[in-house]
């Protein structure tokens, strides 16, 4: 069974371009465009990552060419109109990087992506080498787990390790990604972890708990005929 990939060292890509602090303009737009990418991590020494360069820190010097921005237009564009004369990497470039660590968990990496409001990563090490790129793309390749993989991993480490004497009594179904447990549990208390485990499985879509305890199940059964 294909488990989990839980860490952005299971997903990143690992072949990755770069360019130092030197890197001029054209060396820039070049390395882009020969392979097909919208941002370079720039690097310096031994590898460590000081800075992103990116489409958007390159278009200022189009939009600027022949524009007489006013005055209030320059207060509020200050660091485009800086980039627009810009012809260097590091003048250029976002910096501090924003980075993600090779054993950061895919959860970790998403909040950083959204909150950065970036399309992509450089994957460091404790040094803050780099070691790859992880993209939105990358991070959403857990949704092509197959519904088989995600079962298996429920029933392993959900159910059996919550229910070990129980668990033949509980069924885990996933349809699209959406899991749904059915059967009996000893205490209906443990509903909300078993979701939430659940729904921390990488691939999980959605999560129904049609989960039962002893009492629910006692009700179901048919009343006892009265003596003869």
């Amino acid at each position: 069974m294909s488990r989990s990939p839980h860490r952005v060292s299971d997903v990143m890509t690992h072949r990755v371009v770069a360019v130092d602090r030197q890197a001029g303009f054209k060396e820039i737009v070049e390395t882009m465009d020969g392979w097909r990418v919208s941002a370079l991590p720039v690097l310096e020494g031994d590898g460590r990552v000081v800075g992103v360069v990116s489409e958007a820190d390159l278009l200022p010097k189009e939009e600027y060419r022949d524009a007489d921005p006013s005055r209030r237009e320059q207060m509020n564009r200050l660091d485009d109109l800086r980039k627009a004369g810009s012809v260097t990497a590091e003048q250029l470039m976002s910096a501090p990087a924003l980075t993600v660590r090779t054993d950061a968990t895919l959860a970790q990496a998403a909040r950083t992506l959204a909150r950065g409001a970036v399309k992509r990563l450089p994957v460091v090490d404790g040094a803050g080498r780099l070691e790859g790129i992880v993209s939105r793309s990358d991070l959403l390749k857990v949704f092509l787990r197959t519904d088989e993989d995600i079962a298996e991993e429920v029933r392993d480490d959900v159910v059996g390790r919550l229910f070990p004497v129980s668990r033949a009594g509980i069924t885990v179904t996933v349809t699209d990604g959406v899991v749904t447990l059915r059967g009996g549990i000893p205490d209906t208390a443990l509903v909300p972890v078993v979701a939430r485990l659940t729904r921390a499985v990488e691939g999980v879509v959605d999560v129904e708990c049609e989960l039962i305890g002893p009492l629910a199940r006692k009700a179901d059964r048919p009343a006892a005929g009265p003596r003869l």
